[in-house]
């Protein structure tokens, strides 16, 4: 999952982002509503976690633009007021869910994780490949029925390549869901994953190297 925090109060922000990268997102920080707006509409987020009141442009506007455009992205709103009434405009203006200050971890951690099950196209609650069998939720897999540690970013990758569902997905693709935007676009890090995955999923092979193109799984069970 891909998410951008948008927070003017920069140990929160940060706090923030490492938390959600703990439980294995990527994820970006921007620190003003200019830049909020910039990274918003330039890379497609599964979750914006978006503070309301924002240097540079506000955050309604942000929230506003984003509902208006279309995108699958979710917003998650973050306020130092609980009132009713903000709530309400905040929701008005095209915001998914509200949270105000102070907040438990938890408690954002759980939103986020929502409205990413509503950003993208509803998957399965568990998904299966050949004898792997995953389940996104408790970021457990298994093959053969042997439980199988992945890392966070060999775990989303496993995920990315099998709700492909046999389709190829390019180092592109899994560059931008899975890492956050410090990673270096020429870096050999999707490939070296791919390669570490291979190892620790074991024979017979589960993911095709397309050259020139990517990767995809080499055999699909409904």
């Amino acid at each position: 999952m891909r998410v951008l925090v948008v927070e003017d109060e920069r140990n929160l922000a940060d706090a923030i982002a490492r938390g959600l990268r703990k439980r294995g997102m990527a994820v970006d920080v921007v620190y003003d509503g200019d830049a909020g707006h910039e990274a918003a509409f330039v890379t497609r987020y599964d979750v914006v976690v978006l503070d309301r009141d924002l240097p540079g442009m506000h955050g309604d506007q942000i929230c506003a633009e984003l509902a208006a455009s279309g995108t699958l992205t979710r917003v998650l709103m973050l306020t130092a007021s609980d009132s009713v009434a903000d709530r309400v405009e905040g929701l008005g203006l095209g915001a998914d869910d509200y949270l105000p200050k102070p907040f438990a971890f938890d408690e954002l951690v759980a939103r986020v994780q929502a409205l990413g099950r509503r950003a993208t196209p509803a998957a399965p609650p568990v998904l299966e490949v050949a004898d792997v069998v995953i389940d996104p939720a408790r970021r457990v897999v298994t093959r053969g029925g042997v439980p199988v540690d992945l890392t966070n970013k060999e775990f989303g990758v496993l995920c990315e390549l099998v709700k492909a569902r046999g389709a190829v997905v390019s180092s592109e693709e899994l560059l931008e869901r899975v890492w956050d935007a410090n990673t270096d676009p020429f870096t050999t890090i999707v490939r070296v994953t791919v390669m570490t995955l291979r190892k620790k999923l074991g024979d017979p092979q589960l993911i095709e190297t397309v050259v020139g193109a990517g990767y995809r799984t080499a055999e699909v069970v409904a």
